[in-house]
């Protein structure tokens, strides 16, 4: 029965990363219900460039969207990467997310044009691609490395987003927000050489 316990906290990693995922895209879909019955008040939170009030939309605009349909085009993108990136360990997940928060955020108010207004989950959904896309190739696990590899494969083409040029796309937010995902998979990498020196101490 002792062969069993190893894969014990990976069933409950996943389990807990599908209630983390579920909850956060269930928070976009009541922040923008809450917009749509304001008649769109929210939309000013996003990030303005350069203000003070703008500061302010680093911490709301990846949860904002600009209408319906906004939200629906991220929401599969934010459930299954969301999921992928916290499956590995909630606590790593969220301290990623977290970079690629700040980063994303911080980059946009910075670049963007003046008088505009940046909000929508993409930025996240950006990083984290960049992030599960990297983090094998610094952990030095094959299985991560793998799933890197496949998820290019499906969605690497989302990576043109970065470029500016398109029309009403914020190409700052998903370029820092990549930048984001990059400098987690660095921060937080632990290849198994690593993890080996930590038990030996």
């Amino acid at each position: 029965m002792s062969q069993d316990s190893p894969t014990r906290p990976q069933r409950a990693d996943w389990i807990r990363a599908g209630m983390w995922s579920l909850g956060f895209v269930a928070l976009l879909w009541v922040l923008e219900a809450t917009d749509y019955i304001s008649g769109h008040q929210l939309d000013s939170l996003g990030i303005q460039p350069r203000t003070d009030a703008g500061l302010l939309g680093i911490v709301f605009a990846p949860m904002l969207h600009f209408g319906w349909a906004h939200l629906y085009g991220n929401t599969l993108f934010a459930l299954v990467l969301s999921f992928l990136v916290l499956a590995s360990g909630v606590g790593r997940g969220i301290v990623a997310t977290l970079i690629i928060w700040v980063v994303g955020g911080v980059g946009v108010w910075l670049m963007s044009p003046p008088g505009s207004i940046t909000a929508g989950t993409s930025m996240l959904i950006f990083g984290w691609l960049v992030y599960l896309i990297l983090r094998g190739l610094f952990n030095h696990r094959v299985g991560q490395i793998v799933i890197g590899v496949l998820i290019f494969l499906v969605w690497g083409s989302l990576l043109l987003g970065v470029l500016p040029g398109q029309t009403g796309v914020s190409w700052q937010g998903h370029l820092f927000g990549a930048i984001g995902g990059a400098l987690a998979a660095w921060l937080l990498n632990d290849p198994p050489r690593k993890q080996a020196r930590k038990k030996t101490a």
